[in-house]
């Protein structure tokens, strides 16, 4: 049996444009959510963002005659994470934005790499490389730094903070569970059912959480859901599920530690903020940290492939 680097090791350059891409989009989302949710209900906006986005992505599914999910397994698989990436941690993201900025939303929800380098070894038997597990816990520490100064919080904030986490740890088993059980899956397919039943979810948490509130539709709330459906939903999600087939999970979800950078910038942009030093200091180490994350896994390819003797079968 001979020994190979993968192809899927390194990033190409069109994986590179998708992960940049999905970086600078859901950067920009948890402002646009925060900004959305001062107007209308949490769950209410989740469920019409993923209701729209779902009917915009099965229009470009129908247009290139994609196939549809065939066999009970990815059917069951496409169920669960409607729930589990969708309808459950976004209704607890929207819910917990009325309470916690959108820059602290953002670096809570940045552990997930942690946690699915975590669920990796435990639901696919595989470890994720020890330099890419250093170099997000050194990410983590420049993402703490960030936030130093917002560390006080109400017991509203510490509310939303738990939240947060909870939409993290689901999420994080979600991406491994979507890459063992929806590698062939048509993404633009996949993804549109799983917000349309997520959809379906969050409107029932409307009716029963949500029908003593008021819902007023202003400019800003407007904008903010224009853009979360279709750049933050259909378009990400879409280029998500195609990228999670190329790269390793561990890769993928270290995109959370660069959304947080993303949304602390707009965050003080918006609100007329100084970028401190040490804030510019931060993200230097984030996107080294990152840029061994993404590597490590040729690394260790390269490590395999030296060591095992090749041409026996």
């Amino acid at each position: 049996m001979s020994y190979t680097i993968s192809s899927m090791s390194r990033l190409t350059r069109t994986q590179l444009a998708a992960y940049i891409f999905l970086c600078l989009v859901w950067g920009s989302t948890w402002l646009a959510i925060r900004a959305l949710v001062a107007d209308v209900p949490p769950f209410k906006a989740a469920a019409i963002r993923f209701l729209i986005a779902a009917g915009i992505l099965f229009a470009w599914a129908g247009f290139r005659k994609a196939k549809w999910p065939r066999d009970e397994r990815q059917w069951n698989a496409i169920f669960i994470l409607s729930f589990s990436i969708m309808a459950i941690p976004y209704g607890l993201l929207f819910w917990a934005e009325q309470y916690v900025s959108s820059s602290m939303t953002a670096v809570l929800f940045s552990a997930m790499p942690l946690a699915v380098a975590l669920f990796t070894p435990l639901m696919m038997h595989r470890h994720a490389p020890r330099q890419a597990v250093f170099a997000m816990l050194v990410a983590l520490g420049g993402l703490l730094v960030l936030l130093y100064t917002q560390l006080a919080g109400t017991r509203r904030m510490l509310l939303g903070g738990v939240a947060v986490l909870a939409a993290m740890l689901l999420s994080a088993w979600s991406v491994v569970f979507a890459k063992k059980r929806l590698h062939d899956a048509d993404p633009a397919v996949a993804t549109g059912l799983q917000l349309l039943i997520g959809s379906l979810g969050l409107f029932w948490a409307t009716w029963a959480l949500e029908s003593h509130k008021q819902t007023h539709w202003s400019r800003p709330a407007i904008i903010a859901i224009a853009f979360l459906i279709t750049f933050g939903s259909a378009a990400a999600f879409a280029v998500y599920y195609w990228l999670l087939k190329q790269i390793q999970p561990y890769q993928i979800a270290s995109i959370s530690l660069i959304t947080p950078v993303i949304a602390v910038l707009e965050g003080s942009l918006a609100y007329h903020e100084p970028v401190p030093w040490m804030m510019i200091v931060a993200i230097a180490v984030v996107l080294g940290s990152v840029g061994v994350v993404l590597y490590a896994e040729a690394a260790s390819q390269e490590l395999v492939s030296l060591r095992q003797p090749t041409g026996l079968e």
